[in-house]
């Protein structure tokens, strides 16, 4: 089923790649970077892969900000499958690192864990957004640059 909607994705270019890269930076598991490399392989425009893979995989990291900033741990752990030992352990990480550290949301696991934690916490939105958006603009420009480098 997973191949199927890799196929799908890739069959639909640009959105393709911006609803993939959604899906992993929000709740549900998701390797966008195979859409990313199929259409790199395919010949889509670099710069037009990384800008829809950016908004995508930010607006999906903002979802698990605004989850968090409901302030529900129950929903938070349900459809997140973050548990609250997690939240309070990067919330104490988080504390007085503030907004900036949404730059990391692009890490495998604990990015997540971030994005929510910061929402919970109230962190400034814009600046949740700008640093998000950085963080995960550099880690696709970075595979999109090793995917050249290979082809």
């Amino acid at each position: 089923m997973i191949d199927t909607l890799i196929q799908l994705l890739i069959t639909w270019g640009y959105p393709g790649m911006f609803l993939s890269a959604f899906i992993a930076g929000s709740i549900l598991p998701f390797a966008s970077e195979l859409v990313l490399a199929a259409l790199i392989k395919l010949g889509l425009n670099p710069i037009g892969c990384l800008i829809a893979a950016t908004l995508g995989n930010t607006l999906g990291g903002m979802t698990c900000y605004f989850i968090g900033h409901l302030g529900k741990l129950e929903w938070i752990e349900k459809y997140l499958h973050v548990k609250p030992e997690k939240i309070a352990k990067t919330q104490k990480f988080l504390q007085g690192k503030g907004s900036f550290m949404a730059f990391f949301a692009f890490v495998p696991i604990i990015g997540s864990a971030i994005a929510v934690t910061l929402g919970y916490m109230r962190g400034n939105v814009w600046i949740t957004t700008f640093s998000m958006m950085a963080g995960k603009a550099l880690r696709y420009y970075l595979l999109i640059q090793a995917m050249l480098a290979i082809v």
